[in-house]
C-alpha cells in the first residue's frame, strides 16, 4: 500500500521510505534515514536531526541530507516496521554508528531518542523517556514513564524500569529496575511468563538473571521457546564492556 504523508509533513532528501507508512502533519523527517513498512509515525515527530553534540556541525538537514564523518561508518537513522511512534518524538542521526529503531515497538508522546543508540524489536518506550547517547536497549523491554538513560547504559531484553528511575548502569535482562539511582528490585516474573515459562522454570534462571550465577548448563536454555533462548545466549555471550 502507498504511505499516507500529510501535506505539513516534510520529508528531507535522503530519506527512503516503505510501503503502508502513514506520516502525521507537521512531521519532519531528514536524512540520511531508512524507514520500513507500516509505522505510525503522529504529528510533530521529528526524526534524523543531527545529534546533540557541541564539536559537529548542525546543517539544515531538512533540505540536504549530510555527507556524515567520512571516517566512520553508519551516519543517520534506520527504522524498522510496524512501530507505533507518537507525537513530538524525536530521534537524532548518529555520530559514529546509525541510530537504530527496530519493529514492533511503541514510542510513546514525547520520548526521546538520542544519537547512536539501538533500540530492538518489540520495546515499550513510554511518555517522556529520554535516553542519552550511545544506549542499547535490547528486544522487548518497557521503560516506565519519565524513565532517564545516562548516556552509554545498556537495558537488556525483556527487562522492566519503574517510571521517573535515573539509569545510570546496566539493566540486566528480565529484571525490574526503580529508583534514583535506579536498582535492581526482582525477576520481571510476568513478562517471563508471558513468553511462556513456568514457576520452576523462572526459578532456575534466577541466579543467572540476578547475576549471581553462571547460565544453567543443564540444557535449560535450549528447552526454552526458539525466541526466547536466542534472546538469552544472545545475552549471556555480549561483550561486558559495551555499554
Amino acid at each position: 500500500m502507498a504511505n499516507r504523508i500529510h501535506p505539513t509533513a516534510v520529508i528531507g532528501a535522503g530519506v527512503e521510505l516503505g510501503d503502508d507508512n502513514v506520516i502525521g502533519p507537521y512531521t519532519v523527517i531528514a536524512g540520511p534515514a531508512r524507514i520500513g513498512d507500516g509505522n505510525w509515525i503522529g504529528p510533530h515527530v521529528t526524526i534524523g536531526t543531527p545529534g546533540e553534540d557541541r564539536t559537529r556541525e548542525h546543517p539544515a538537514a531538512w533540505d540536504a541530507a549530510p555527507t556524515g564523518d567520512p571516517d566512520h561508518d553508519g551516519h543517520g537513522v534506520v527504522i524498522g516496521s510496524r512501530n507505533k511512534i507518537r507525537e513530538y518524538v524525536s530521534v537524532h542521526q548518529g555520530t559514529w554508528r546509525t541510530t537504530t529503531i527496530g519493529s514492533d515497538s511503541y514510542y510513546l508522546r514525547g520520548s526521546h531518542i538520542a544519537h547512536d543508540c539501538v533500540v530492538e524489536d518489540g520495546c515499550t518506550i513510554a511518555s517522556n523517556v529520554i535516553t542519552g547517547g550511545h544506549c542499547h536497549i535490547w528486544s522487548g523491554a518497557n521503560l516506565g514513564m519519565s524513565t532517564v538513560l545516562h548516556q552509554r547504559v545498556t537495558v537488556g531484553p525483556g527487562a522492566m524500569v519503574g517510571m521517573s528511575s535515573a539509569v545510570r548502569k546496566e539493566v540486566g535482562a528480565f529484571t525490574i529496575a526503580v529508583g534514583n539511582p535506579a536498582r535492581t528490585t526482582g525477576v520481571n516474573v510476568v513478562g517471563l511468563s508471558r513468553r511462556g515459562l513456568d514457576e520452576a522454570t523462572i526459578e532456575a534462571l534466577g541466579p543467572w538473571l540476578k547475576g549471581k550465577a553462571e547460565l544453567p548448563g543443564d540444557g535449560l536454555v535450549d528447552r526454552l521457546p526458539a525466541d526466547l533462548s536466542t534472546l538469552i545466549k544472545a545475552w549471556d555471550a555480549r561483550p561486558r564492556d559495551e555499554h
